[in-house]
């Protein structure tokens, strides 16, 4: 279908204006943020699942160590996250996603904002994170998993903590980077060193606080 004459919304051009709205929020918004920690994971994770368990433990010990969290605002995974640091009556952040698939921002979120372009969202948690955890997830985790590893390893980024959670999940990966990329020269064996992985909450803990004493 054509456009209407005159339409400018529809065209190209105006999704600038949208995505200047979105950076200008997200920065006005977290710019007051400090010490958070962005978690990650499946939103398909139900209220018994492990993991869900672990995240909101995770969470809450975090926050008790001085931390903000920032979730995608969804259901398992990052509600679990939401609901440790609220129950810690830490600052419980959302960056949520305008999906098809509407996505509503979990009820433990304290503060929520909303996006429609994953790569405006991706930008936040970057630039307001002094860590990254990843548990369990699809395509969304690994997105936001990869993308991370890539501007640290392009050095786009200052190094930080990055932390997947969950050694029985993970190792399959963790095998085909060594004996599949590492072989075809994809990737050296210190790129192996920009993420590490735990099995316990107090884990991540102590490899955050590691990271940053030795700063």
């Amino acid at each position: 279908m054509s456009l209407l004459k005159g339409d400018f919304t529809k065209e190209d051009p105006w999704r600038i204006f949208r995505i200047m709205s979105e950076f200008v929020d997200g920065f006005e918004e977290l710019s007051s943020v400090r010490n958070a920690v962005s978690i990650f994971g499946s939103a398909r994770s139900g209220r018994t699942d492990k993991y869900y368990k672990l995240a909101e433990e995770t969470a809450s010990r975090l926050v008790k160590n001085g931390h903000a969290v920032i979730t995608g605002a969804g259901p398992g995974i990052m509600e679990a996250a939401n609901k440790g640091a609220k129950k810690a009556h830490g600052d419980s952040i959302g960056l949520n996603i305008l999906i098809p698939t509407r996505q509503k921002p979990n009820k433990y979120v304290t503060r929520s904002l909303e996006f429609k372009y994953f790569f405006c969202r991706k930008v936040m948690f970057a630039k307001y994170s002094k860590a990254l955890v990843a548990f369990p997830g699809g395509f969304g985790t690994l997105d936001e998993f990869f993308e991370v590893i890539t501007l640290v390893q392009t050095q786009r980024m200052e190094p930080l903590p990055v932390i997947l959670i969950g050694s029985v999940f993970w190792r399959g990966m963790m095998r085909w980077m060594k004996n599949t990329l590492m072989p075809y020269g994809m990737i050296d064996l210190t790129d192996l060193n920009l993420f590490q992985l735990v099995d316990k909450p107090q884990d991540v803990v102590e490899v955050i606080n590691r990271f940053y004493e030795k700063q």
